[in-house]
């Protein structure tokens, strides 16, 4: 049976700044299909929808899973909040290599970060008993892919949208430094503010930059 791991008031914080995400998410998918259907083409509007959706997953099973007390489902529920980080890790590179790199560069890296996620995915809910900064590292891994490809992308992005995507990463990689301080209270819910500044910033680079 999974335990209860945050204190009531640990737990409110943390369903409170993800469900701030949730709402922005929503928003967010709803404004980047429309700069995609009104600036771009048929792949910038499905490039568009996969990252919005995919921000809507993760903060929706954030809140599912902080807000599933104790139990099995909770042990289900957090199952699925790990695995949907690997969903938007892949969602996010999504507008990016098929609108921003396109060819045959961005195609590669779409399956092999899509093919990284599946993985990740299926890892989360077959592999039990495995070491919980396993997982962490297989998304900074993947998160920071993207330094192979970083010279077509800066040739094809523009400065404010690169650095904008830079700042995404970085806060999500601050914010795995508080992940880790598990015994310090409300450590869990900065990790929860840091990765709303990620999706900002990158929210911003495709909606600014890439697909309009």
């Amino acid at each position: 049976m999974a335990r209860q791991p945050y204190s009531p008031a640990e737990e409110t914080a943390n369903v409170i700044t993800h469900a701030v995400g949730a709402g922005l998410s929503v928003a967010g998918l709803s404004v980047l299909v429309v700069l995609a259907a009104k600036y771009g083409d048929a792949l910038s509007v499905v490039s568009a929808s996969i990252f919005g959706a995919a921000l809507v997953l993760l903060y929706s099973g954030s809140i599912i899973y902080h807000c599933s007390g104790c139990g099995r489902f909770r042990a289900v529920a957090q199952a699925i909040d790990h695995a949907m980080i690997y969903i938007l890790i892949a969602g996010t590179y999504t507008p990016y290599t098929l609108v921003t790199l396109k060819g045959e560069t961005g195609w590669l890296l779409f399956g092999i970060i899509w093919g990284l996620a599946a993985i990740g995915v299926i890892r989360e809910f077959v592999w039990k008993g495995k070491p919980k900064w396993l997982s962490m590292v297989m998304y900074l891994a993947m998160g920071w892919l993207v330094i192979g490809a970083f010279g077509p992308l800066a040739k094809n992005l523009s400065t404010g949208g690169l650095w904008l995507l830079i700042s995404g990463g970085l806060s999500y990689t601050i914010g795995a430094i508080f992940y880790g301080f598990k015994k310090i209270p409300f450590t869990h819910a900065v990790w929860h503010v840091f990765v709303l500044g990620g999706s900002v910033c990158h929210f911003l680079s495709v909606a600014l930059y890439v697909v309009s």
